[in-house]
């Protein structure tokens, strides 16, 4: 059963920084080196938005909104996502969850909050 838990979530001033965990269970380790694995965040009254990933490739993708500010990074061996957020403004306020996409599907994690205060 594969299961994606974030942690790290919290109140951060603007111009702050703040750093998510994603830790996944239940995928074979070689699986998950080569996994599309990343962090998508949805606002109130918004739709989902992706914010950074590795796609199956070994790429990253940033959104637009993120580059220059978010990193993400991950940790093979631990079975772990991080996204490292700097710089982060009001408009970064969002329930940020943790994704994988696997040959059985799309698995998501249950969110993390985080709320920038200006």
């Amino acid at each position: 059963q594969v299961q994606l838990v974030e942690s790290g979530g919290g109140l951060v001033q603007a111009g702050g920084s703040l750093r998510l965990s994603c830790v996944a269970s239940g995928i074979p380790g070689i699986m998950f080196r080569i996994a599309a694995i990343g962090w998508y965040r949805q606002a109130p009254g918004k739709q989902r938005e992706l914010v950074a990933e590795f796609t199956s490739g070994g790429t990253t993708n940033y959104a637009d909104a993120v580059k220059g500010r978010f990193a993400i990074s991950r940790d093979n061996a631990k079975k772990m996502v991080y996204l490292q957020m700097n710089s982060v403004k009001p408009e970064d306020t969002a329930v940020y969850y943790c994704n994988t996409r696997l040959p059985t599907g799309s698995y998501w994690g249950q969110g993390t909050q985080v709320t920038v205060s200006s």
